[in-house]
């Protein structure tokens, strides 16, 4: 383990360690804490993706030794709070659901509660955990359970679990359901991700893209990742515990004109081909509406969006032609 930022009985600031801080949304959630004067851990698999420099601790919370792990640094590090960004999203294998999403969950809710001084833990779950509603119903807190992935079923799982150990075993924590978070580093396998490597490809190939999708029928609600990243750093340190609390922007966007309006952003003019599937490479199917329903953040958090999705797009875009 490498040195820690300071002794227990010299800590000056609130000390967080965040599991995932090297993935998509955990990076951004470690500049919003660090932003907010936390003192800050990482825990990850891969020391080579801690961009921001932070105290890094690796570590594989799904395997059998994560409890003992877990237990020896939260004795060390004495965190006033836990954030729990890490999961599988992007094209996982049905074992890869399991480990990431319910075991790594589990493991760390145990280690937790073994613990004779409790950090908070903020764990963030997915919308995709709900039932699909029909065009122009807001999901909210009280939408029933009833994902329609395997993804949503794994994460709604490792919700389960924390909200489980909220009411057996007393701990303070809390669960953030979030929407579509779009903005830089988004993986290459998500929808935005790929098309701006295709633009970002042929922009460096000197030719004129040609964007090749499964049609874009879908309505979602896409977060911006400041706002979300604003949202559990706010979540880390609010008395608000035992409850589920669902993070979107409030409106469901076309996912075509969200690909339109990043060709846009890329200056280029490009060819977009909308073609059907073959039952071989058919995608997981998911619900075509889908609308957050922001009170209960603006309640219970004080937390409203900010930011409009074409800043995510513009900063997607950006990052991924190396301009910003």
């Amino acid at each position: 383990m490498p040195p820690l930022p300071a002794a227990p009985g010299e800590q000056t600031a609130r000390r967080t360690i965040v599991i995932g801080g090297t993935g998509f949304i955990g990076q951004h959630v470690c500049a919003a804490l660090r932003a907010h004067g936390h003192e800050l851990v990482v825990v990850g698999r891969n020391p080579a993706r801690n961009i921001g420099k932070y105290p890094f601790v690796a570590l594989d919370l799904a395997s059998s030794q994560a409890v003992a792990e877990l237990s020896r640094l939260f004795g060390a590090a004495a965190p006033d709070s836990v954030v729990n960004a890490a999961g599988a999203v992007w094209s996982p294998t049905e074992r890869d659901l399991r480990r990431d999403n319910i075991d790594l969950v589990r493991h760390l809710v145990t280690a937790i509660a073994g613990l004779p001084g409790r950090p908070r833990l903020v764990h963030l779950g997915s919308v995709n955990e709900y039932a699909p509603l029909p065009w122009g119903a807001g999901v909210s807190e009280e939408t029933p359970l009833g994902p329609v992935t395997k993804y949503g079923h794994s994460k709604a799982a490792g919700s389960s679990i924390v909200l489980q150990a909220v009411e057996r075993a007393g701990l303070n924590a809390l669960v953030l359901r979030l929407a579509n978070v779009a903005g830089p580093g988004l993986p290459s396998v998500s929808l935005l991700g790929r098309v701006a490597g295709q633009l970002r490809d042929a922009a460096q190939a000197g030719r004129e893209p040609s964007v090749r999708l499964y049609p874009m029928r879908a309505h979602r609600d896409f977060l911006d990742y400041q706002d979300a990243a604003r949202a559990i750093a706010t979540a880390a340190v609010t008395p608000v515990s035992g409850r589920v609390i669902n993070i979107g922007s409030g409106a469901a966007v076309s996912v075509r004109k969200l690909v339109s309006e990043l060709i846009s952003e890329s200056g280029m003019a490009a060819d977009v081909v909308e073609a059907e599937p073959g039952p071989a490479s058919r995608p997981v199917p998911e619900a075509e509406w889908l609308q957050v329903d922001p009170r209960a953040a603006r309640e219970l958090l004080g937390w409203s969006p900010r930011q409009y999705v074409r800043d995510s797009i513009r900063d997607l875009w950006e990052h991924v032609s190396g301009a910003g």
